[in-house]
């Protein structure tokens, strides 16, 4: 039986999960909606991954988690790596593009720049502040406009004139685009100025002082949009790449930093199946008043974080059963 490797990428917006093997081939992949609850989200992503995966040629030796709930997730699953997602996504997107010395990234509330020298991330930046440079603002519009998110980037491509909309913040870019309705400019004028305004806001705050260098490589959930690709490639005056599977580079860059670690794991699909609950104790045993986030499963205490001296610990150990928690 060959092994197989999973990797996990847990945001705000989505859950990304991938098994590949050896050679970096995909057995089976899955992309869902986070919708506010990670536990939820990773189960619901397990059984995905199982419906496609052959379990009776591979088997799972080694999991890694990525994501903004990488340390949550990566405790449930029983991950043998936890890595942030500069690591993962530079990991998995020079794997695959080795000569890449850009990597721009897009999602659903956050974009992030990573710069790359002879394979290895040097510099990077991240913007979790402001929507108008990610798929959120890209996803409020096409409702005002009554347009599927989907379907903008290829109304984008049908404007010869895009619209200049205002991109420095969501206010303003929303009441230019209901400016610029109400004064007659085409749907697909409208449409190719909010691509364009996403990557204005997207160079003017995530990519402020680095140097662009090609060959660029742009991901995300955002690289779908052929719209914005193109703005891109009008901006940046070069071609810009967009893997098939740029929408989960992060969990595949996640599975293959599992597949390098040496540990190795017991990993069971039975998860999904198990009852999670997590917790924030208040340690009050010194000044940092520490919040600790306790992690059970079917009740008992599976992990812990959050303690910044011995006490915090002493405390969580404490609460080693969900019942021993004042909720």
């Amino acid at each position: 039986m060959e092994h197989a490797y999973m990797g996990i990428d847990v945001g705000s917006i989505s859950t990304k999960g991938v098994i590949i093997t050896k050679q970096n081939q995909i057995l089976s992949s899955a992309y869902i909606w986070t919708e506010g609850n990670p536990i939820g989200a990773v189960k619901k992503l397990l059984k995905l991954l199982q419906e496609g995966f052959d379990d009776k040629n591979y088997k799972i030796v080694a999991v890694g988690t990525t994501g903004s709930a990488r340390k949550l997730v990566g405790t449930v699953v029983g991950a043998t790596v936890v890595k942030n997602e500069i690591t993962a996504h530079a990991v998995g997107t020079t794997t695959f593009h080795p000569d890449v010395r850009t990597i721009l990234e897009i999602g659903g509330q956050d974009s992030k720049i990573i710069i790359v020298e002879n394979g290895v991330a040097v510099d990077y930046a991240m913007n979790t502040l402001c929507a108008a440079g990610t798929g959120a603002f890209l996803s409020s519009q096409s409702h005002r406009l009554g347009i599927p998110v989907e379907d903008m980037g290829e109304i984008a491509l049908k404007s010869e004139h895009p619209t200049q909309i205002a991109a420095r913040c969501t206010v303003f870019a929303e009441s230019d685009l209901v400016h610029k309705i109400q004064v007659g400019h085409t749907k697909q004028d409208i449409v190719a100025g909010l691509c364009a305004a996403v990557v204005g806001n997207y160079l003017n705050n995530v990519g402020k002082g680095k140097k662009i260098i090609g060959p660029v490589v742009f991901q995300g959930g955002v690289s779908k949009n052929v719209g914005v690709v193109q703005a891109f490639e009008r901006a940046l005056d070069t071609h810009v790449i967009v893997d098939e599977n740029g929408h989960l580079m992060g969990a595949i860059g996640a599975a293959i930093l599992a597949r390098r670690n040496k540990k190795r794991t017991e990993f069971s699909f039975d998860v999904e199946d198990m009852e999670f609950v997590t917790r924030e104790i208040n340690c009050g045993g010194c000044p940092n008043n520490c919040e600790i986030i306790c992690v059970y499963r079917d009740g008992d205490l599976i992990d812990s974080w959050g303690n910044r001296c011995e006490k915090g610990h002493i405390v969580a150990k404490k609460a080693s059963h969900l019942k021993d928690v004042n909720v």
